[in-house]
């Protein structure tokens, strides 16, 4: 396939001060979860990107000091010379396929905790900390700001040490000590380093001007920078602070990463915004400047990029979870194979490793963090190691992702699914609001499977144990999913709730197959992620009065790894829907259900002529068992194996569904060495460690 030359214009170079980046694909600094922690997992999860065609590579946050901690999030260090062997992990791999490799120095200031130094945070001045804990931030002292230079200067001289290409000056989000000194809210001082905004600019511009001298003649410098803090007149705005910051150290750089505050901003989920919508607040920079400029908006369309460069708004494409889905996404631009292109759904996921303190994970790539691990490449896989026939049964994500990846690898395939509708949990909650990017899982890969003459796909075949049995595979593969269970059983209740087994229970797949509502409604979330809140969305806008009613204290608890609960909650409350917090439901009545605090017991009632119970899923098993039940039978049959996957196994999020489809295929024929150990460990090794 040949390139449209439509998208030439993405692979022009572009020159960064002393080095030249390949093409205009930017992989901007961002969290994975491996930090410190496992830096060989950390470098091959970069290097992979480099090798699929990225030009810049850049670290998460890298912490500079013992005093920027952020223990227990494995963010990444150079603290002291130790650090610059990790470093080098990854600037050797990414240079190994001719992409540069970025550092983005980063002290937290009042972000940081300092949970394994048990040194006190510091900051602009006295105040309490931005985290959950009870301590404070020490306001810095004329001494401090002059260490706090010291320490960045030394640590861009060690990532210079590393052979790191590009060092950052950063304020970007509003946890960082400069964005900190830039902020009239969290910057009270009345010397010279507080006040207007050029005292406050002070400290931002020594720190630029020191990290030039010490290594801007072979590494090019970037700044990091929130334009927008979306607070309004409250906080820096794209109109205001923001603008008249870039305006004065506009040629001081040699690239401009320009973003909106705070993290949750940044990184919003497709569920409350579009692609490319942070062109309204960073489109005015390259208008200031004559360097160039790199931004982010979750792209994954070629013409969107394009459109960014053709217009004027940036420079380079600067992408942080794209390039987690598609780490390829620039060369299957390049060779003309865009209909390939693993399309970031906006879910997070990946953010909810680093908030977990686990290595990054992602719903689309099931390889994201086992590049090092488990050697899986996104690309490649082995080929078939025999001929056996395999019958997977459920075309959800994790059945379409084995059939996908045991085609790719040339075994003969037959994939049944009894619906007729291929995506099982996906096409339900992608119809969901503001979930229809979702359905991407389904479609790449039913866009994978279909030129794949050795994969037969059947829709609206409902498959028994018998027929199963009856039919010429060696191996069965059980990929049937999961229903909601209709009892109440769940994080909080371990026994059905009383009342349970009424007409007016029902669950969300009565919801999705259009069953009858009346209202008063009662939505029951003991789930906590994202199922609950949306389909008391989908009800109030069908014009139910609706109350959601929760044991946790805020709805869709667990969403907070993923950077929506806030947004989550609030639009719930903007619709109008009654939020009910610290509340179990302890009985179901004929129009109302019994409610008991989770502290105090105290009861209460809340009127319900429907109640929906988001509370737990039951694996669809039922045929995985009855097909265990006998080895004979199956031995008699030829089936070698019957292994179940996703949701039928364990129940899930999506993700996990799709990386079990993956490894099944991954491990036919080729099962790991070590079962009890299937991947590998990162062990310090002797060497490492002090008499």
């Amino acid at each position: 396939m040949t390139r449209d030359a439509l998208y030439d214009v993405l692979f022009e170079p572009v020159k960064i001060g002393p080095v030249t980046a390949r093409n205009r694909f930017y992989q901007v600094p961002h969290c994975n979860g491996m930090g410190f922690n496992w830096p060989q997992t950390h470098a091959k999860m970069r290097e992979t990107k480099a090798e699929g065609g990225w030009a810049v590579i850049c670290t998460e946050e890298c912490m500079i000091h013992p005093t920027s901690d952020y223990t227990p999030e494995p963010q990444a260090r150079l603290w002291d010379d130790y650090d610059i062997r990790c470093l080098g992990l990854m600037v050797e791999g990414v240079h190994r396929h001719g992409a540069l490799a970025g550092v983005q120095l980063a002290h937290n200031g009042v972000g940081a905790q300092n949970l394994y130094t048990r040194m006190p945070p510091i900051g602009p001045s006295h105040q309490a900390s931005v985290e959950n804990q009870p301590t404070h931030t020490r306001g810095m002292s004329k001494t401090d700001i002059r260490e706090f230079r010291r320490w960045h200067r030394d640590a861009a001289l060690r990532a210079k040490k590393a052979d790191a290409d590009i060092i950052y000056v950063y304020a970007g989000h509003d946890s960082t000590l400069l964005m900190h000194f830039l902020s009239a809210r969290r910057n009270q001082r009345s010397d010279e380093y507080g006040g207007s905004l050029e005292n406050r600019v002070r400290l931002f511009r020594e720190v630029l001007e020191e990290t030039r001298d010490a290594v801007g003649d072979r590494c090019a410098i970037a700044i990091r920078m929130a334009v927008d803090e979306l607070l309004g007149p409250d906080g820096i705005t794209s109109d205001g602070e923001g603008r008249e910051i870039i305006e004065m150290l506009a040629e001081m750089p040699d690239l401009w990463d320009v973003n909106v505050s705070s993290w949750e901003n940044d990184s919003q989920t497709s569920r409350f915004s579009d692609e490319g919508f942070q062109e309204q607040y960073v489109g005015f920079v390259k208008s200031v400047t004559t360097k160039p400029v790199v931004g982010v908006g979750r792209f994954t369309s070629p013409d969107a990029m394009v459109s960014q460069i053709n217009r004027g708004v940036l420079d380079m494409i600067g992408a942080a979870r794209p390039s987690i889905a598609d780490p390829f996404l620039p060369q299957k631009i390049e060779q003309g194979r865009e209909d390939e292109i693993r399309e970031c759904i906006g879910c997070n996921t990946c953010v909810s490793g680093q908030l977990t303190f686990t290595p990054m994970r992602c719903t689309q790539n099931p390889t994201i963090g086992e590049e090092w691990r488990r050697k899986w490449h996104p690309e490649k896989i082995a080929a078939k190691g025999s001929d056996d026939s395999i019958l997977i049964v459920g075309a959800g994500p994790a059945g379409l992702e084995a059939a996908r990846a045991l085609g790719q690898r040339g075994y003969p395939v037959t994939l049944a699914e009894a619906q007729t509708e291929a995506g099982g949990r996906v096409t339900r909650e992608s119809q969901l609001p503001g979930l229809a990017a979702w359905a991407r899982v389904r479609d790449w890969r039913l866009g994978r499977i279909q030129p794949m003459a050795n994969v037969e796909f059947y829709l609206d075949n409902r498959l028994t144990a018998a027929d199963i049995l009856a039919m010429d595979y060696r191996h069965v593969i059980l990929a049937t999913g999961a229903r909601w269970r209709d009892s109440g059983v769940g994080v909080t209740n371990w026994q059905a709730i009383p009342g349970a087994d009424q007409d007016h229970m029902i669950t969300a797949e009565d919801i999705f197959a259009g069953s009858e509502i009346n209202g008063p409604v009662v939505v029951f979330d003991d789930d906590n992620y994202y199922m609950g809140a949306l389909l008391a969305e989908q009800l109030k806008l069908a014009g139910h009065e609706v109350t959601l009613v929760t044991p946790a204290t805020q709805v869709s608890s667990w969403t907070e790894h993923t950077l929506e609960q806030h947004r989550i909650q609030a639009h719930v409350l903007e619709l109008g829907i009654e939020v009910v917090t610290s509340k179990n439901i302890t009985r179901i009545g004929s129009d109302s259900v019994e409610t008991a605090c989770v502290y105090t017991d105290k009861a209460g009632t809340l009127p319900a002529a429907t109640v929906v119970l988001v509370t737990s899923r039951q694996p669809n098993d039922e045929l995985l068992l009855e097909l265990n039940a006998d080895a004979d039978r199956l031995a008699d049959a030829g089936i070698k194996s019957v292994n179940a996957i996703g949701d039928c196994l364990c129940p899930s999020t999506i993700a996990a569904a799709v990386h079990d489809g993956h490894r099944v295929a991954r491990e036919m024929d080729a099962p790991p060495a070590n079962p009890d150990m299937p991947f590998r460990r990162e062990i310090i090794s002797l060497e490492d460690f002090e008499s």
